[in-house]
């Protein structure tokens, strides 16, 4: 069973890439490599390309029997979407836009979509449920928030489903060594930690002193990227199974 996985060359798509294979799927991989890596698609087909080209989506819509897709592909850092606002628009909103589109086209009914914690916005209370207001307050989280609302608005008319995983911090890589993470520069939080450690790095810094921690500083939970990847075939497959739309933090 072929699955088309955007943004498959990239962390969390790679590891995706990977499940999929050990479960018996054929992950085809749609990556304009801008962030994504090469080296990390071993697991079928790679198609170098870009999801606002809807002339590129269809015809390989028309190459492979596609039963779902997994939507990775996006820009998420947060800084840079303040810095840059229409590129974040134009790839996150209007790319996702064109992919769904086709998927509409082509009849492929079920989906699973990278959305993000940052939807939210400024939590009114910890832990964060799925109902908790929406009130994104940076570029990139506008953008994903859009993605949703576009999502539930083409499944009440389409009868096409989706399955919206709100990603909080995934960290770690897959644990047979074959993948992992290449970031340059890096940005997340757990790699800068154990690069102080190896005193690649001069020093390691926590924003924040005023949180209602011991300390102040702040507290975040995390997922395994393996156990993250894992949590897209099993939403994926209760769709199938279910033909219902899915929201998880």
């Amino acid at each position: 069973m072929h699955i088309l996985v955007t943004g498959g060359a990239g962390y969390i798509g790679s590891h995706v890439c990977k499940a999929l294979s050990q479960k018996g799927y054929i992950p085809v991989t749609l990556d304009n490599l801008s962030l994504g890596h090469r080296s990390a698609v071993k697991w079928g087909p790679f198609v170098e390309g870009d999801i606002l080209d809807a002339p590129l989506l269809n015809a390989l819509c028309r190459t492979y029997p596609f039963k779902g897709a997994i939507h990775l592909a996006a820009l998420s850092n947060v800084r840079e979407s303040l810095q840059t606002p229409l590129s974040y628009y134009r790839n996150n909103v209007v790319g996702s836009l064109t992919l769904l589109e086709t998927l509409q086209k082509q009849g492929i009914a079920y989906s699973v979509l990278s959305s993000t914690c940052a939807i939210y916005g400024l939590p009114k209370q910890t832990s964060i449920d799925e109902d908790h207001a929406k009130n994104p307050i940076n570029i990139y989280g506008k953008s994903k928030w859009m993605v949703e609302q576009m999502g539930q608005s083409i499944s009440q008319t389409y009868g096409m489903h989706f399955a919206t995983l709100r990603y909080f911090n995934a960290a770690g890589a897959d644990l047979e060594g074959e993948i992992g993470e290449s970031h340059d520069p890096e940005t997340h939080l757990i790699p800068l930690l154990i690069q102080t450690a190896l005193k690649k790095r001069p020093h390691f810094t926590l924003f924040g002193s005023d949180h209602a921690t011991p300390d102040g500083t702040p507290i975040r939970d995390f997922i395994h990227v393996t156990d993250l990847a894992e949590a897209h075939i099993k939403a994926l497959e209760w769709m199938r199974e279910n033909n219902k739309n899915l929201t998880l933090n």
